[in-house]
C-alpha cells in the first residue's frame, strides 16, 4: 500500500483549509513539491521549482485557480536549486530563508550546471547519469535573486489571519532545512526533510540529526504532510521514513564494522522492503553520511565522488 492521502497528479491538489500544493510525480532527481497557503487574497509560497518555465506554469496554475491571490511571502525550505530557482519570478515579494540555506544558495551555482550538462557527452557513465538525473531542466534561464530576509531557529508569518511558523532544524538534508508548520490546520510542509516513497538525500547532516527533525514533525501530529518529494502523506509516512533511516542506519554500520569501502557497501547493503522506492543509488550518500558519523569526520566527500559512484549504481540496476 502506498504512502499518499491525496492522488498523486501533477499540478494543484488542494488539501484543505486554504491550503495547496504544486506536485511534479514521480518526484525524482529535481522533481520537487512546492506548497502555497491562503488566507483572504493573500498567499505564501513555499519553494519554486528547478527552472523558470517550470516555476511559471505554477504561478499561472495558482492564478487561475485562485484569481485575485497575491503572494506577499516565499519561504525557500533549503538551498538546493529545484526548491529555489524559480525565485526570480517572485517579483514584490519577501524571499525568506534560513542564513545558513542563504549562505548555501551562494555556493549553488545554477551556471555550472549548464556547464557540466554541455561536458556531460564526454564524460562516460557519469555524464550519462547526470543527463539522465538534470537533463530536462533549463538552468540557463535562471537567475536566482539573493533572499532578502533570513532568520535562525524560529519565526513567524500571518498570512490573512493565519499564523505561519518558520522552525529550523539543519543540519538534516541540508545545513539549513525550514520546517512550516500551520497549526490551525494541521498542516507541514516538510522541504526534502521528507521524502515519500523515493530513496533520501542527506548531503549535510546525520541519520540522529534527520531523525531530530522527523521528531519536530511528530510533536506538531499534524493530518496533512507535504514533503519536497512524492506523494502527500500523513504520520504514517513519516514513520515509514523513520523505519527507512533506522535500518539504514544500521546496516551502514555492519558494513562499516566489516570494513566494506563506500561502493562495496553500497553493493552489499539490504534496501529490505524499500527496495522498490525510486532512485535506490542514493544509499550511496546515506552511507557517506554514516561513515562521516562513525569515522567522527566533518568534511564533506566531494560531490564528484559521490556522483560517480551512484552512477555506477545505476548503470547496474539497469543491467
Amino acid at each position: 500500500m502506498g504512502l499518499g492521502t491525496h492522488p498523486y497528479v501533477a499540478g494543484l491538489c488542494d488539501v484543505g483549509q486554504g491550503s495547496y500544493a504544486w506536485l511534479q510525480p514521480d518526484g525524482g532527481w529535481g522533481w520537487s513539491n512546492a506548497g502555497l497557503i491562503v488566507d483572504g487574497d493573500e498567499a505564501l509560497l513555499i519553494d519554486t521549482l528547478y527552472d523558470v518555465p517550470l516555476t511559471q506554469a505554477m504561478l499561472d496554475g495558482f492564478e487561475a485557480a485562485l484569481p485575485g491571490v497575491s503572494i506577499t511571502t516565499l519561504v525557500n525550505t533549503h538551498s538546493n536549486g529545484d526548491h529555489c530557482n524559480g525565485n526570480e519570478l517572485l517579483h514584490g515579494a519577501e524571499i525568506l530563508t534560513s542564513v545558513i540555506a542563504a549562505e548555501e544558495m551562494t555556493r549553488e551555482n545554477p551556471a555550472m550546471m549548464v556547464g557540466l550538462l554541455e561536458a556531460a557527452p564526454t564524460m562516460g557513465i557519469v555524464g550519462e547519469f547526470f543527463q539522465h538525473c538534470f537533463g530536462r531542466f533549463d538552468f540557463g534561464g535562471v537567475n536566482r535573486p539573493e533572499p532578502t530576509s533570513t532568520f535562525s531557529g524560529a519565526t513567524t508569518r500571518i498570512v490573512g489571519d493565519t499564523v505561519v511558523d518558520l522552525v529550523e532544524v539543519g543540519p538534516a538534508h541540508t545545513g539549513g532545512d525550514v520546517l512550516i508548520h500551520v497549526a490551525d490546520r494541521a498542516t507541514v510542509f516538510t522541504g526534502d526533510i521528507l521524502f515519500v516513497e523515493g530513496h533520501p538525500i542527506l548531503w549535510a547532516g546525520t541519520i540522529p540529526d534527520l531523525l531530530g527533525a522527523l521528531d519536530r514533525i511528530e510533536a506538531w501530529q499534524p493530518d496533512t504532510i507535504v514533503p519536497g518529494h512524492g506523494p502527500i502523506t500523513d504520520l504514517a509516512g513519516v514513520r515509514e521514513i523513520r523505519a527507512y533511516y533506522e535500518h539504514c542506519h544500521a546496516e551502514a554500520r555492519r558494513c562499516f564494522d566489516a570494513e566494506m569501502d563506500l561502493a562495496t557497501a553500497a553493493a552489499d547493503v539490504s534496501l529490505d522492503r524499500w527496495a522498490d522506492w525510486g532512485e535506490p543509488e542514493r544509499i550511496v550518500t546515506l552511507l557517506d553520511t554514516c561513515y562521516r558519523e562513525f569515522e567522527g569526520r566533518s568534511e564533506a566527500t566531494p560531490m564528484a565522488e559521490l556522483f560517480a559512484l551512484m552512477a555506477e549504481r545505476w548503470a547496474e540496476s539497469r543491467t
